[in-house]
Order: C-alpha cells, then sequence, then structure tokens
C-alpha cells in the first residue's frame, strides 16, 4: 500500500475550457482514468522508474508527457487542442443559402423542397423566391435580388455559366427555368459575398451541382395536365457508371381551354425537351456529362394601347441547346484537380407586328405605334467556357485553390435588315483560402481579375468573409467583396465604348442552426458604381445603393410531421440607371417581402398538403417623358400589394404496400387560390395619357398530374421531406 503513488491534475484547453471524459493513462499499462466534470483526474499507480502518461480525447489532439514515478505524489495538468474537423468547422453563412452538402446541419432547400414548395410549380427560382433577398417580380424572367435586376444573378452548374437558364418569352410575360431541380443534389443561393470562383454577376449567384451516380437503374413517366414525358436512369452492374436520357413534352392548350387567357394566343405555347447524361466513376475521379435541347413556340395578340382599334401581334420560335461537362480528380499530396466547361446555343426568331381587327398587317403611318411595333428579329447567341481549378489541403482542412477560365461568347442579332455581330473574349484568374483558425474561427480570402476584349478592360475584385461560432449551433459571419459585370448585349448594340459595372457588397450575419431549427439574420449595404446610363448617350455614369435587413426561420420539430419556413426581407434601394432622370427605387424592387411556406404529410392518409403565401408591398412604377436633354417624370405611383397563395396535395396510394413495384406520387396544385388581384406594373400609351396595368395573362394556374417510377421508391424520401 506503502508503494502506490497518486498521479492526479487537470485536463483543459489552452483558453482554460473544462474538458470531461478525457482519457488519461500510463502507456503499456493498466493504469488510468478519465476526467471528471471538474476536468480533474486522479489514480494510483504501483509503477515505478521511468514511463509515458498520456491524455486522450475525441476532437482533440492527444498530449503525451514523460514522468518519472518514485517515492512522491505527481500533479501533472493537460492541456488539449481542438482538431480541426471539417463536420465541425464554422464556415461562412454571410449571403449564403445552401443545401444538400450532408456535412452541414444549414440545409435549407433540397431537390424534393423546391418541388413541394406550393406555387413554385417545381421551378427552381420560384421557389427560391421564399427565401430572404428575392424579389416576387411576375412580369419578367430572372431571380431579382437584393436590388439587383434579373440579368445581375447568373447560374452555374457544375461550375460553369449557364448563359439562357430560362425559357424564352413574351414582353410582360415572365417564364420558367429550363431545367429540372431533380437533376442537382446541391443547391446554393448566394444573395451576395460569394466566392471569387464565380464572376459576371453582379447581385446574385445561383451554384447547382448535379448529382452523381443514381442509387440504381429506374425508369420514369409523368403524365400531366399540361405536359408527358419518360425517361431512364441506367446503373452499370460495377456502379462505376451510368447513363440516362429524358423526353419531355409541354402543351398549355388544356389549361388555356379551362382558364380564360388575356392575351389572344392564336399559337399556343409549345415546348419539347431533351435530356442525356452519362456519369463514370474512375480511379479516384468523377466524370459527368449533361445536354439538354429545348424547342418552343408561341404566338400572342394584345390590344395597342395607343389606338384601341389596333392589336400588337407577337410570335417566337426557340431552340436552345446546352452541354456541361466536368471532372474531378484527386492527386497525390492532398491536391485536387477540378476541370468544366459549357458550350451553349440559343435561336430566337421573333415577328412583331400592327394588326387590324382582322388580324391582318397594317401600316399607320405614324413612327411611333410603326417603328416601335412592325419588325423581325433573328438572334443567335452561343457562349463557350472552359474553367480549371486546382486545389491543395494545407495544415489540418484549410484549403488552398486557385484557377482560371475562358469564355468566348458570339452573338449575331439582325433587326430587320440591319446585322450585328458581337464577340467577346473574356479570360478570368482566381485564388483564394479556406482559412481554418479553429473550430470556431475560419476565414475565406481571395481575389478575381478579368478582363474581357470587347471592352478592353480589366478589373480586380477583392473578396472577404469570415466566420465565429458564438454558441452552440449559433456563428456570426461577416462578408465583403467587389462584383464587376459586363453591360447586356441590348447596350452593346448601341455603343462598346462601355465598361464594367461595379457592386460592393458588405455582408453581416447571425446564423442558429440545427436538424431541427433554422434561425437567420442579416443586414446588408451594396453600393453600385459605373451602371449603364442611356440618355442622352450610352455611358457608366450609373450609381445607386441597396440596404436592408432579411430574417429567415425554418422549425421541422414543433408540430409532429409539419414543416415551415418564414422569410422577411426590408429593402431600401436607389438607382440612377437607364433613362432615369435621377436616383429612384427600381421598378423591380418592393421596400417589404414576406413568405411563409408550410408542409404537413398524413402517413394514415398517404396524403401530403402544401402551403405557400407569398407577400410584398407595390412596387414603384413612372412614366418618363423626354424634356429636351433630359427625361422627366410625368406619372408616377406604386402598384396595389402583390398577394398570391398557393396550394398543392400529393398523393402516394402505393405507400406501405409490400412489394410494390411501381411507386406512384398524384399531385393537384393552384397558384393565386385566392384570385387576388395582381398588378405587375403599368405600360403608358405616347402621350402618356393612358396607362394599362400589367397583369398575369390568367390569375390562376391549376395543375394536376401522375408522376410513376419503376425502380426507385422516392416514399420515404417523401414522408421525410413533407412531400
Amino acid at each position: 500500500m506503502f508503494a502506490q503513488i497518486k498521479i492526479s491534475g487537470t485536463v483543459k484547453t489552452p483558453k482554460g475550457k473544462i474538458l470531461v471524459g478525457a482519457s488519461i493513462a500510463i502507456q503499456n499499462s493498466y493504469d488510468g482514468t478519465v476526467s471528471d466534470s471538474s476536468g480533474n483526474y486522479s489514480f494510483i499507480t504501483s509503477e515505478k522508474g521511468e514511463w509515458i502518461i498520456e491524455a486522450k480525447l475525441l476532437d482533440y489532439t492527444s498530449s503525451s508527457q514523460k514522468i518519472i514515478i518514485n517515492k512522491a505524489d505527481i500533479v501533472l495538468n493537460f492541456s488539449l487542442k481542438e482538431t480541426l474537423n471539417e463536420l465541425k468547422a464554422v464556415t461562412v453563412t454571410a449571403g449564403s443559402f445552401e443545401a444538400g452538402d450532408k456535412k452541414r446541419a444549414a440545409t435549407v432547400m433540397n431537390s424534393l423542397d423546391i418541388v413541394t414548395t406550393a406555387g413554385a410549380s417545381g421551378d427552381i427560382t420560384g421557389a427560391l423566391k421564399t427565401l430572404p433577398g428575392a424579389q416576387q417580380v411576375g412580369e419578367q424572367e430572372g431571380l431579382f435580388v437584393r436590388g439587383g435586376a434579373g440579368y445581375e444573378t447568373k447560374q452555374f452548374i457544375d461550375g460553369s455559366v449557364v448563359n439562357n437558364p430560362f425559357f424564352s418569352g413574351a414582353q410582360d410575360i415572365a417564364t420558367r427555368g429550363r431545367f429540372s431541380p431533380f437533376l442537382f443534389k446541391g443547391t446554393t443561393f448566394s444573395t451576395g459575398g460569394y466566392s471569387a470562383i464565380y464572376g459576371q454577376a453582379l447581385s446574385s449567384a445561383v451554384i447547382l451541382e448535379s448529382i452523381d451516380l443514381p442509387d440504381r437503374s429506374s425508369i420514369d413517366a409523368s403524365v400531366t395536365s399540361v405536359f408527358v414525358g419518360a425517361g431512364t436512369q441506367q446503373l452499370a452492374k460495377n456502379k462505376k457508371s451510368s447513363y440516362g436520357i429524358n423526353y419531355g413534352y409541354t402543351n398549355l392548350y388544356p389549361y388555356f381551354k379551362a382558364v380564360k387567357q388575356t392575351p389572344d394566343y392564336f399559337t399556343v405555347p409549345a415546348f419539347h425537351t431533351i435530356e442525356g447524361n452519362f456519369r463514370i466513376k474512375t480511379n479516384q475521379g468523377f466524370l459527368k456529362y449533361y445536354t439538354s435541347f429545348n424547342a418552343q413556340e408561341l404566338g400572342l395578340r394584345r390590344p395597342n394601347i395607343d389606338d384601341a382599334m389596333l392589336k400588337n401581334a407577337f410570335g417566337l420560335k426557340n431552340t436552345n441547346w446546352y452541354h456541361n461537362i466536368s471532372y474531378k480528380q484527386f492527386l497525390k499530396n492532398n491536391w485536387k484537380i477540378n476541370l468544366s466547361g459549357s458550350y451553349s446555343t440559343n435561336h430566337d426568331d421573333i415577328f412583331s407586328q400592327i394588326q387590324n381587327q382582322n388580324n391582318q398587317f397594317t401600316n399607320t403611318g405614324l413612327a411611333y405605334i410603326d417603328s416601335a411595333n412592325n419588325f423581325l428579329l433573328d438572334n443567335v447567341t452561343n457562349v463557350s467556357q472552359i474553367k480549371t481549378i486546382a486545389e491543395k489541403k494545407l495544415m489540418g482542412i484549410s484549403t488552398l485553390r486557385f484557377g482560371a477560365e475562358y469564355w468566348y461568347s458570339y452573338n449575331k442579332n439582325k433587326y430587320n435588315s440591319f446585322s450585328t455581330i458581337l464577340t467577346d473574349n473574356l479570360t478570368a484568374g482566381f485564388a483564394e483560402t479556406d482559412i481554418y483558425v479553429t473550430n470556431n474561427l475560419s476565414a475565406k480570402v481571395g481575389a478575381r481579375a478579368e478582363y474581357s476584349s470587347i471592352i478592353n478592360k480589366w478589373n480586380i475584385a477583392p473578396r472577404m468573409a469570415i466566420a465565429q461560432r458564438t454558441g452552440k449551433d449559433a456563428q456570426v459571419s461577416f462578408a465583403y467583396g467587389d462584383f464587376y459585370q459586363k453591360p447586356e448585349n441590348i447596350n452593346f448594340y448601341q455603343s462598346t465604348n462601355l465598361g464594367y459595372a461595379k457592386a460592393t457588397h458588405y455582408i453581416l450575419n447571425y446564423a442558429k442552426t440545427n436538424k431541427d431549427y433554422t434561425f437567420r439574420i442579416e443586414t446588408f449595404y451594396k453600393q453600385y458604381q459605373q451602371l449603364v446610363k442611356t440618355f442622352p448617350t450610352y455611358n457608366n455614369n450609373g450609381t445607386g445603393y441597396a440596404k436592408g435587413i432579411e430574417l429567415f426561420w425554418r422549425d421541422r420539430k414543433t408540430v409532429e410531421n409539419l414543416d415551415y419556413w418564414f422569410s422577411y426581407s426590408y429593402l431600401d434601394t436607389k438607382r440612377d440607371f437607364n433613362n432615369f432622370p435621377t436616383l429612384l427605387q427600381p421598378t423591380f424592387a418592393a421596400n417589404h417581402t414576406a413568405s411563409l411556406v408550410a408542409k404537413r404529410f398524413v402517413t394514415a392518409w398517404k396524403t401530403g398538403f402544401n402551403f405557400t403565401y407569398n407577400f410584398a408591398t407595390g412596387r414603384p412604377y413612372y412614366n418618363f417623358q423626354r424634356m429636351g436633354n433630359t427625361f422627366a417624370i410625368n406619372d408616377e405611383g406604386k402598384t396595389n400589394a402583390f398577394n398570391s397563395l398557393g396550394l398543392s396535395l400529393n398523393y402516394l396510394p402505393n405507400l406501405g404496400k409490400k412489394n410494390s413495384k411501381t411507386y406512384i406520387v398524384w399531385v393537384i396544385s393552384a397558384t393565386n387560390a385566392l384570385n387576388q388581384k395582381q398588378v405587375y406594373g403599368y405600360n403608358f400609351s405616347h402621350d402618356g395619357n393612358i396607362k394599362q396595368a400589367i397583369t398575369p395573362p390568367a390569375p390562376q394556374f391549376f395543375f394536376i398530374g401522375c408522376f410513376l417510377s419503376w425502380g426507385v421508391d422516392r416514399s420515404q424520401d417523401a414522408i421525410n421531406n413533407n412531400l
């Protein structure tokens, strides 16, 4: 008994945090213990001489010390440093909503979330409009974010830009996106402050990552009130490769027969879509290819605002072919290479003409009617991009990445007999590093440089973000960055003596997130410079700002089988751009927007009930009249508030049936179910005396469909995601 020696001490972090449950033991012996709730430990040993004693705790670096055991008790304190761990390390959330990354609990929206968001009609952009920062703009395609125009948001698939992510359409009628949400395993909606890897987006980026290999081979089919489709995904027996093909045909004739449309459609909108893909898993690498071909046609007539006896006729034929290829390869010494490329060609064949009451072409002799409405437009746009990113793991989990990309853009525009060809070679280089100081503190620092041949100018854009954990599941993050975007082609038709538009973003964010709840509050400020002015000459003298605060709350736990989220945005923004005579609130921006989305699955009924309510205060409208070398505001005001209730019901008749080989989902949905009047703005006659409300083609959209699959049962996913 007198030969035993007591060894005791404490186990803490370098900052003095108590570590409970740490294992302390003499190596190669049976003597040891664990630290208690106060971080203290003690044990008795009968060993003698020189030994190594070690302290260990999961997620912390072990510590060992040499001791000599003789007749005296030993007091020995340990200091353990937390190991950096990708699963636990804090990540920047300022300016971005991420979904689909299993490593993070901050999942906001996945593919099933998108297709089951009532009122979104399975459209990615429609679902993103329920998140903070996005505006409820219904008369133009695009995603309008934090005071930015729709063309200031870019979409990227596997790192490559998508030049025409939306279907072509007619004036004052918004169109949906070209891509199915089920193509993607991850969606990042960045409302600002995004990575230096991405460029040419002044306000926002939607970053989509396509799925890898399917779990198993399957066949899918759909029959609905507006489209039919079928496809297959085939997985190789060795589960290292797959291929797939899908075809869909959409025709709105049944819907138009059931719901009266405001325009007179002489060609009902119809769409053909063909998609193909293959995926190959190599040794330490992955190759993916995706292609999509779309063809569409539509034609409509509307009353002419200057003369009630005349009609404006508009016809469109469009073809779009998009290709995307990407390859990832892990190399030695913690290096990884990412290669990606894309090519798209888009062809719009448009005619517009003034017609009489007999739907025949007529020429009024009035320039303000004829020149604006009688034209033929043939527009072809080709965009190619290649990108290379090299990535190196540094100490711990910190990462350095750098790379370059090249875009080639070709645009041929024929307006009546006048042709314009625009080409641009845009070269960019970028570098950034993810620095993890501890699991509670991380930073991202980078920069991007670009050169555009069409404007013969460089830009350099620094970007930085930092995140600090402030408590359990909680963190604060800040992001800053400069963002540049070259003018749209419609401006280059008038002048190529233009430069980049610039926006500087400042974003501060607090987030508390776990698997059951998500709470975010974010404030931002954006300063716009060098915006394009179109009058009295084309130049880059435009300015502007956007500032505001946003709130997001998602709750998956409080009520059993109920998943809901609420978002609110306050926006204060003004711009002096285009032909604006001064700083004004742009017509696409509302001061207040809010959305409430709720989803409840009732297992006993095999049915999911989905609800979405979107609200926005009125947006401004202006009638500018030319007064010499400037424009004056002849009329202005605000539209009525936007209100829209979306409902959908999803029924799974085969749920729970054993040995079922066919999986069926019935869907019924309605937008603007309360038939609330929606006015997006106003058009004005040439003299300004007549103003005409811009409204949806129809107040409501109804949909019913049956979706079938063979080989893959998604029922449990449907329940887990409140389908």
